[in-house]
């Protein structure tokens, strides 16, 4: 076993761990969130080159469907039915598998595919592609009907999380993501919004959140009318930090999910009622050092905030 490969199984099998000691303990939204981001990596490694991997392709397979499994789980902890879909028991079976996956032999336990060879992201990692938005490429989604598919197991549903538990003299915040004006809109294929908080160096201070597939597109606006439940109170929140907002949306032709453009909200931004922010290019700049609008084009991200007080 090389080292690198020693080092990602090493980090990996904590990451697992971590995630099914949270599943253990009912503390939900942290397991979601170690088991998306354990995901996300899993499913980059199976997608690499040959000549980029320390993993053969027939491992890399196998990790795809420990990501498949782990999105399951994840679903299964955001669903609101009493019978599980995916259960802690089964996904630690999976452990020794991927301990031990350089010498795994057997069959998978489960009856799951690798989700489809595309382009997944980490939390807070952004592509470093430069080349411009292809127009021809968003033509397959044009005058489609308002139905897109899901990006993963149960991903039609997103990642979002519930409401924060209240505390005396503490606020938390809903933000309903209402629609987004983009000059392609009828032309994005599988939209949806990654939510996250980031400081001012662009650290996560909250889990990172999906929004479900876009409910419809229509003229110049991706409609999604969904609320996020911001995971950590008003007053917790660390000084300069901001709420960010990446559209992202699937590109056949190029096979991976981009993000398109995104918007933030800063502090001082927030307050109950209606509220439209602007729209910058990509790549996601989380330190708001070097930020350039999307378009000339009056395109806003509408949003609505409900601040709750006890």
């Amino acid at each position: 076993m090389s080292e690198a490969a020693r080092s990602l199984l090493q980090r990996w099998g904590a990451s697992f761990r971590k995630g099914t000691d949270f599943d253990s303990w009912g503390q939900l939204v942290e397991a979601i969130d170690e088991y998306q981001i354990l995901a996300r990596h899993l499913q980059k490694e199976a997608q690499s080159q040959p000549n980029n991997s320390e993993f053969t392709e027939d491992q890399k397979k196998i990790l795809a469907k420990i990501a498949t499994c782990l999105e399951l789980r994840s679903a299964a902890l955001q669903s609101t039915q009493s019978q599980e879909e995916f259960k802690l028991e089964d996904l630690k079976k999976l452990e020794s598998i991927l301990k031990n996956i350089l010498t795994y032999n057997k069959e998978f336990p489960f009856d799951v595919q690798p989700v489809p060879p595309r382009k997944i992201l980490a939390p807070g990692e952004e592509e470093d592609l430069e080349f411009e938005e292809d127009e021809e490429e968003g033509v397959a989604g044009a005058g489609s009907p308002d139905m897109f598919p899901a990006r993963v197991p149960g991903a039609s549903k997103g990642t979002l999380l519930p409401r924060l538990p209240s505390e005396p003299g503490m606020m938390s915040l809903t933000i309903k993501i209402e629609k987004i004006g983009l000059k392609d809109a009828g032309q994005c294929i599988d939209p949806y919004i990654t939510v996250s908080v980031k400081d001012l160096n662009g650290i996560d201070l909250t889990p990172v959140q999906d929004t479900p597939v876009a409910s419809r597109k229509e003229d110049t606006y991706v409609h999604f009318n969904v609320d996020i439940e911001i995971q950590k109170h008003i007053e917790k929140l660390t000084k300069g930090a901001a709420i960010f907002f990446e559209f992202k949306h699937y590109k056949p032709k190029k096979r991976f999910t981009s993000t398109k453009c995104f918007a933030f909200m800063e502090m001082d931004e927030i307050k109950s009622g209606p509220i439209v922010i602007e729209l910058y290019k990509k790549p996601t700049d989380f330190k708001r050092k070097k930020l350039q609008l999307l378009t000339k084009k009056p395109l806003y991200l509408h949003l609505h905030q409900t601040l709750h007080k006890e």
